[in-house]
């Protein structure tokens, strides 16, 4: 698969530009855009992920547990495939082969039902993954693509429970209200992101702002870039002017409350406006942040509660004491102690790949990788044992 996306690059790239010009037309916004580009240094990554993928252990097989009970039956825990699972997501072309190659790996066929934002990347990255899975003799059918369709085709795949064993959505949060209100084949949520950094009271503020600068603009328009930053009170006045224009340096509109306003519209250069209760809960997926000040690393955790999706979040602190309460206190998928929400991925997780971020608690949570994407059974060896 990865020699194949290498061989057919132009073929590829080709695709995707008709599918970035029916986007520019339909005036998708840029954060679409960037998520919807291939050029050639994104589809050799790829193609790297697919050999990282390659060089990883085979989940199928392992041994979870095992031990013998007094009676003399000997019982493993072990990992075995899903069956069928499906992937729906929205214009990220990369999923087609991230997807593909992680299903396959753990022993699973996978059905991709891309929008039609990347109707024509998905169809050429689809014929490349699935012509490489026959040619190295697996069966037709290993990796399909559903093209096309509306929510009542979306509705069809959510309850064909004799076909397919699970279904994976990455996407936003209408994705996973429409799967919500009808699936009846099991589902893992890969859905929003709305993220935040925590600016503690004991935090190196040059620390604090390599992070924040780079959780918010490192890349804008995905799930694991940070939407809001806290920031302790006893050091708003010092940093969030220092905050203030190292975004407006880099084109980031500020939405402040009202303590953090004042010295951040003290800076000239930034565009600040005042916070409304809907800017905390917006996933902006651009160059806005939403920014204000609490009292204490509970308050923090407090606010985290009410407006996280659960995805990834962060405390910047020299303090012990704030970092393990930060840890206990925040109820999400990736909790970091001084370090970028970025890196919430399965890439830089050394899973390979992934699918996408579960925000959900059950089977999986955070990256979705190759394990995540087995279930296991019990095999039990006896040697004649009857239940008395």
């Amino acid at each position: 698969m990865a020699a194949a996306l290498e061989d057919r690059l132009e073929e590829i790239l080709q695709a995707n530009e008709r599918d970035m010009q029916a986007g520019r037309a339909a005036e998708i916004g840029d954060a679409l855009l960037d998520r919807l580009r291939l050029d050639e240094a994104r589809v050799l990554q790829i193609a790297a992920a697919v050999r990282r993928i390659v060089a990883l252990g085979d989940p199928v097989g392992e041994v979870i547990d095992g031990h013998r009970l007094p009676n003399g039956l000997d019982v493993r825990k072990v990992r075995v495939p899903l069956g069928v699972v499906a992937v729906v997501y929205e214009a990220r072309p990369n999923v087609t082969i991230d997807a593909a190659a992680l299903c396959l790996k753990a022993g699973n066929a996978v059905v991709l039902r891309g929008s039609s934002t990347a109707s024509h990347s998905n169809a050429a990255l689809a014929a490349v993954a699935a012509g490489a899975a026959v040619g190295a003799g697996l069966p037709e059918g290993s990796v399909s693509l559903i093209a096309g369709g509306g929510r009542e085709e979306l509705a069809e795949l959510a309850t064909q429970r004799e076909n397919v064993d699970l279904i994976i959505p990455r996407g936003g949060e209408s994705l996973k209200e429409a799967l919500q209100a009808v699936a009846t084949v099991p589902v893992i949520y890969a859905a929003s992101g709305n993220c935040h950094v925590y600016v503690d009271a004991d935090a190196d503020p040059e620390m604090a702002l390599r992070i924040a600068v780079n959780a918010k603009t490192q890349r804008p328009g995905v799930c694991n870039a940070a939407e809001t930053l806290l920031v302790h009170e006893a050091l708003a006045g010092r940093f969030v002017p220092e905050l203030a224009a190292a975004m407006g340096a880099a084109g980031v509109e500020l939405r402040a409350d009202e303590r953090a306003l004042g010295p951040a519209a003290a800076v000239d250069g930034v565009a600040v406006l005042p916070a409304v209760e809907e800017d905390w809960d917006t996933e902006y997926l651009g160059p806005t942040l939403a920014v204000g000040v609490v009292d204490s690393v509970d308050e923090a955790i407090e606010h985290i509660a009410r407006h996280g999706s659960g995805h990834s979040e962060a405390i910047v602190t020299g303090s012990a004491a704030a970092a393990r309460a930060f840890q206990l206190g925040v109820d999400a998928a990736c909790v970091y102690v001084n370090a970028s929400t970025r890196f919430t991925d399965g890439g830089e997780f050394g899973m390979g790949a992934e699918i996408g971020n579960s925000t959900q608690k059950l089977h999986a949570r955070g990256p979705i990788g190759l394990r995540e994407l087995c279930t296991f059974k019990y095999l039990v060896e006896g040697d004649g044992h009857v239940r008395a």
